[in-house]
């Protein structure tokens, strides 16, 4: 039997207690709240009850005898003033920003709105009802600890991560069964284990699970939103990949995981919304409480704020809406045990209100938090609003993608003029980016490739982007795409060009890994993986972005990577937590920290620098730790070999450890060493890694 009772504000969502449900739910300007309760198959609520209570703005009641399972949402009461920015519309059914799990997917219809679709007079109210083409939320059993289930705590400098998808990750595999392809379950058959195991990768970070919407766009157009940057609930693991095993499935790929010894990370959204702009759909947010969740045009309110290219920007600058944001972040890691998080346009986030700050409410929110303050924190650091590059200007405890690393890469090694200085930036650590706000090189996530963009093996075969899938016309995606096809636009069999790009590839996927910093790999990119030269594959639920486990162009490549990840591993002179300054490691002693050697041996002098056309180069590095060896990487980009003096003052003798001519980056054992001022002849567009051991003839001043 149910009764009602006033219940309390805390905590907000829906829990169980074993004798009921308690359910709050936060809106500033409503003037009512209504539960409603659904069973499963029914079209329409079979109960509403009229949350009895306002705390602080929270609304709440105490229902007794409703039990896990139980479906519900919300409708919420308020005015119906777009040029306010308030947009409540009771017809429309909400769903619980805090709802641990969701039943169902959104049904395109355009009772969806809150206003009439169409209409020349512009926010005419839709007094339709929505629930039948709403999912809904899932009254949850009180979370269990799970030890098992505790994050890990790999420090930084240890960490590779690799940037997966859930279903294109597994979907093709032929050892996943068929019925757990696709799925979170599937994240841990032992076969996807053991191939990011043998790869060397510490961190799985997946593109974003938590519950997002396709958007009205894409289905019409008879595509997806693949890759999930659409949220619809910060709480609840998307569906779509529960398959047979549900949320426990989850949880149980990431217990594997951190048996195995890798972390996962997860890509989060808290920058927008799928409710899109104001000519968008209510769903949740919207209808729950409009003026408080969005950023909203002070001179217009019945518009968003957009620094996000998505119609909306989530107000994390509300007290109430950064709770929502932290408390959803706990969620993962207590209850998941995820051990970090990738933050979309993450400086939409520090925008306090509206220009961006790195002692903004959300960072120092974080900062103090005993869960969050402990786990990985990652930030995109960007928007599209005014002053939104923000590359370098997060505070301490944060890492970032560098996408000056990402270019710089690409750029020199297809031969562009004056980026040997910017590559020499990346791979000491980019202290000039990140040394400002007092971090290490540890801020820098390393990458060459990401989801967004190009795939590796596509940097190399393609000068245009190819998205005509997508639906419009070849326009969407980024221009900048830094890449060469080396004489043909996409597949070729020509063997000289197959060797080119092989080549290259390896020439990048070593460079991100001997550089400074966090190493990031794209999926995929281990194994030659294409989209066909498509750059923005973000509705590609297909063949474009699954793994292709039965088709492997470049066999070596997987063995190449995981070379360059136990590399890393056993040389700590490649995982500094300080940066590389050039400075004499004694004012008696020639070694510096760093050496940068032109060709003939003598360190690089100003005209060196200044010489856009210069592509080889060496760095000496590793003189200043107890255990490992010293190490000298020279590096030639050009079209043309190049004779590499060995300079008498860097010590020796030095044998070759690693090199991207070889297919897998080994080097024979039988190779000579290097004796002190021996001649290097190094061939065109490679890598080569020599070590001497420390204290070993480091010659004089």
């Amino acid at each position: 039997m149910i009764g009602l009772d006033d219940g309390v504000p805390a905590p907000l969502g829906a829990h169980f207690d074993g004798r009921g449900v308690n359910f709050a739910l936060f809106s500033e300007h409503a003037t009512a709240v209504d539960l409603c309760l659904f069973e499963p198959h029914e079209r329409h609520e079979t109960r509403t009850i009229r949350l009895p209570c306002r705390t602080d703005d929270v609304w709440h009641g105490y229902l007794r005898g409703v039990l896990p399972g139980q479906l519900y949402g919300y409708r919420v009461h308020g005015p119906w003033d777009p040029a306010a920015g308030h947009r409540f519309n009771a017809a429309k059914l909400v769903l619980d920003p805090y709802a641990r799990e969701i039943s169902g997917r959104i049904h395109w219809h355009d009772s969806l709105y809150g206003h009439r679709r169409g209409l020349q007079r512009p926010d005419q109210i839709d007094r339709r009802d929505s629930a039948l083409h709403m999912p809904k939320g899932v009254v949850t059993a009180p979370e269990v600890s799970d030890l098992a289930l505790q994050p890990l705590r790999r420090p930084l400098s240890e960490t590779v991560i690799y940037e997966a998808h859930v279903k294109a990750l597994t979907e093709m595999h032929p050892d996943v069964p068929e019925a757990e392809r696709g799925t979170y379950a599937a994240l841990a058959h032992p076969a996807i284990i053991e191939h990011l195991w043998k790869l060397g990768v510490t961190a799985l970070e997946l593109l974003p699970i938590q519950a997002f919407a396709d958007d009205r766009f894409l289905v019409e157009r008879g595509l997806v939103n693949f890759w999930g940057y659409s949220p619809l609930n910060y709480f609840a693991p998307d569906p779509r990949y529960l398959g047979e095993t549900g949320i426990p499935g989850l949880k149980a790929a990431i217990r594997e995981l951190n048996a195995a010894g890798i972390e996962t990370i997860l890509d989060v959204v808290y920058n927008h919304t799928a409710e899109a702009d104001h000519t968008g759909p209510t769903l949740s947010f919207r209808g729950i409480d409009n003026a408080s969740y969005y950023k909203l045009n002070p001179e217009d309110p019945r518009r968003e704020i957009d620094c996000t290219g998505c119609g909306n920007t989530f107000d994390v600058a509300h007290p109430r809406v950064l709770q929502l944001v932290l408390d959803s972040l706990r969620h993962w890691v207590t209850a998941y045990g995820v051990a970090g998080f990738r933050f979309d346009l993450a400086s939409s986030l520090g925008r306090a209100p509206h220009d961006f700050s790195p002692r903004a409410a959300f960072f120092q929110a974080v900062a103090q938090d005993p869960v969050l303050a402990r786990v990985k924190l990652i930030a995109e650091p960007w928007d599209i609003g005014m002053g939104g590059y923000q590359l370098g200007g997060y505070p301490r405890g944060w890492s970032e993608w560098n996408d000056q690393f990402r270019d710089s890469v690409r750029g020199f090694w297809r031969g562009d003029r004056g980026e040997l200085p910017k590559l020499t930036q990346g791979l000491a650590g980019s202290r000039e980016i990140f040394a400002p706000s007092g971090r290490s090189p540890l801020a820098s996530i390393n990458f060459a490739a990401s989801h967004d963009g190009y795939t590796l093996a596509d940097v190399v075969a393609y000068e245009e982007k190819h998205n005509a899938a997508n639906g419009e016309e070849n326009r969407d995606g980024h221009g900048h795409n830094v890449s060469r096809n080396y004489g043909v636009e996409g597949a070729t069999e020509d063997p000289e060009i197959l060797a080119l790009r092989a080549r290259q590839v390896r020439n990048m996927l070593a460079t991100i890994f001997l550089a400074q910093g966090v190493p990031m790999l794209l999926m995929g990119d281990e194994r030659g993986r294409t989209q066909g030269g498509n750059n923005n594959a973000y509705c590609q639920d297909n063949s474009t972005s699954w793994m292709d486990w039965a088709q492997d162009p470049d066999p070596d490549l997987g063995l190449f990577v995981a070379n360059l990840t136990r590399l890393r591993r056993e040389q700590p002179g490649l995982r500094r937590r300080s940066f590389l300054d050039g400075a004499r490691l004694d004012p008696d002693e020639a070694l510096r920290d760093v050496h940068w050697l032109a060709p003939t041996g003598s360190e690089m002098e100003p005209e060196d620098w200044a010489d856009a056309d210069r592509q080889a180069f060496g760095m000496q590095i590793g003189n200043d730790h107890e255990h490992g060896d010293r190490l000298l990487i020279l590096v030639n980009g050009a079209e043309e070999g190049c004779a590499f003096q060995l300079s008498a003052a860097i010590g020796g003798p030095w044998r070759p450890i690693f090199d991207t001519a070889s297919p897998t980056g080994a080097v024979s054992k039988a190779h000579p060493a290097y004796r002190e001022a021996a001649l290097v002849d190094l061939p065109a567009r490679t890598i080569l890694v020599l070590a001497a051991p420390n204290g070993a003839g480091t010659g004089g001043a």
